[in-house]
C-alpha cells in the first residue's frame, strides 16, 4: 500500500490478521521491506498484523533530493507519520541496521508510540558514540562508512552489477543479488547513501535512557559491532530489558538467523 505522510508517500507492506497487535518493521541498507520476508510468516502465525515499511530513499515517492533531508530525525519523523497514517496508536517496533537507529529514537523520543522494541545489529547510539570514541577497534569497524560517504561510492557499488554490494550481503546467497538490482534504480543508491552523508555525532548526542521493554540483538560475527557497545547497551535502557547474543551469525541476522530472530521477537512482543 501507498502511505502519504509529510508531503511524501511511503511504500508500506501490510499482512498478517487484520486486527492482530501491530509490529512495524524498519530496514537497514542496502536492504528494504523485503530482508523481513524471512520471519513475517511465524509473526503472522502469532497473530500479529505487520507493517513493512520502505524509508526515505528506498520508496520511490520519498526521495528528496537534499543530502539534509535524510538525517535521522527526518526518518524518526517519518515512521510517526506513518504510524499516525495508519491508524496505530502504538506499535511494537522492530529495526534492523539503519532501522534499529531509527527504532531507538523512536522508543526514546516517542515511548507513548512503542510497545516494545526489538533492536538488531546497531546498538543504543549513545552506547555507540561511547565505544567509537574509546575503541580504536570499533572505530576500524566503522571504516566503510567513510568510503559509502565519498564521491565515489555509486560508482564503486554499481560496477560490475553491484559486485561490492553482492560480496558484502554474500551470507545470504541469491537475495544479495536482489538487493543488488534494485539498487540499479535511478536515483535510489544515492538517495540511500544519503543517509551516511548525513550523519552526523551531534544527531545522536541527546538520545536518552529507553523506558519500553527492549531486547537487542547482537551477533558476534557481525564485523559492523563490536561486543564492547553491544554489553554497554544495558545501561540505556531503564525498562526490561534482554541481550540477545547470536553465535555465528554476520550483519544481515533477519536473512541469516530468521527462526532464532522471529522467536527473539515474539518473546519480546509476548506473544
Amino acid at each position: 500500500m501507498e502511505i502519504k505522510a509529510r508531503g511524501l508517500t511511503f511504500d508500506v507492506v501490510a499482512d498478517g490478521p487484520e486486527g492482530g497487535a501491530p509490529v512495524l518493521l524498519l530496514h537497514g541498507f542496502p536492504q528494504d521491506h523485503r530482508e523481513f520476508d524471512l520471519i513475517l510468516p511465524r509473526l503472522h502465525e502469532a497473530g500479529l498484523r505487520t507493517y513493512a515499511l520502505d524509508q526515505r530513499g528506498y520508496s520511490p515517492g520519498a526521495r528528496p533530493a537534499a543530502v539534509a533531508d535524510y538525517r535521522l530525525a527526518e526518518a524518526e519523523a517519518d515512521a510517526v507519520a506513518v504510524l499516525d497514517a495508519l491508524g496505530v496508536e502504538q506499535a511494537h517496533v522492530v529495526g534492523h541496521d539503519w532501522g534499529a537507529q531509527v527504532a531507538w529514537l523512536l522508543a526514546a523520543r516517542h515511548p507513548q508510540r512503542v510497545r516494545t522494541l526489538t533492536a538488531i545489529s546497531v546498538p543504543h547510539p549513545r552506547a555507540m558514540a561511547d565505544a567509537l570514541s574509546n575503541q580504536l577497534s570499533q572505530k576500524l569497524r566503522f571504516a566503510y562508512m567513510g568510503v559509502f560517504r565519498a564521491s565515489f561510492a555509486e560508482r564503486l557499488l554499481l560496477a560490475r552489477d553491484g559486485a561490492v554490494l553482492r560480496q558484502m550481503m554474500r551470507q545470504i546467497g541469491p537475495r544479495a543479488a536482489m538487493y543488488a538490482r534494485a539498487m540499479a534504480e535511478p536515483g535510489r543508491l544515492t538517495a540511500t547513501l544519503n543517509w551516511y552523508r548525513a550523519l552526523s555525532r551531534g544527531q545522536l548526542a541527546d538520545v536518552g535512557k529507553i523506558s519500553v521493554p527492549t531486547t537487542y540483538v547482537w551477533s558476534d560475527a557481525d564485523p559492523v559491532v563490536g561486543k564492547s557497545a553491544a554489553e554497554a547497551t544495558a545501561a540505556w535502557v531503564e525498562a526490561d530489558y534482554r541481550l540477545v547474543t547470536l553465535r555465528g551469525i554476520g550483519h544481515w541476522v533477519p536473512e541469516e538467523a530468521p527462526h532464532a530472530l522471529a522467536e527473539v521477537t515474539l518473546a519480546r512482543i509476548g506473544v
